[in-house]
């Protein structure tokens, strides 16, 4: 997801986006949402969370 998106995603939670990298506002709107914050975690893309809106990013950030 462009971090465009993920700005206005944050916006709509009430996060100011300013100044934080993609995972720490990914994380932020995680935690906003009452979930793990756990974006860039998943380690040899193993993951439970089906249905995560950042599931893809995270997978490749995750192994960089």
């Amino acid at each position: 997801m462009k971090m465009n998106e993920i700005k206005e995603i944050a916006k709509s939670h009430h996060i100011r986006p300013h100044g934080l990298t993609k995972t720490e506002l990914v994380r932020s709107i995680q935690r906003n949402e009452g979930n793990f914050d756990c974006f860039t975690t998943a380690s040899d893309k193993k993951c439970d969370q089906i249905q995560c809106l950042w599931r893809e990013d995270c997978f490749d950030l995750a192994n960089e």
